[in-house]
């Protein structure tokens, strides 16, 4: 099954790791320093040019992905079920 995260971006339900509340985990050390990281590597995704809510991170076709969404974690995670 494909999840949409917003705009025209989908992604397979099996390559999702998981869903984060961009809100409560940007405050963690740990959490900017990864998605610093993921800029840098330019392994992370923008799916709209909307306030950012969420990120997901997916391993699509062997490669690690952080999407960054303006869709919830909680709507992402209601449509993974």
């Amino acid at each position: 099954m494909y999840i949409h995260l917003g705009s025209d971006t989908v992604v397979r339900d099996s390559d999702i790791i998981g869903v984060f509340d961009i809100e409560n985990t940007s405050v963690s050390k740990v959490s900017k320093e990864y998605l610093a990281a993921s800029g840098k590597r330019r392994s992370a995704v923008s799916v709209s040019y909307e306030m950012p809510r969420s990120f997901i991170v997916a391993m699509a076709e062997g490669r690690e992905r952080v999407y960054i969404s303006n869709v919830s974690s909680a709507t992402i995670m209601k449509r993974c079920r």
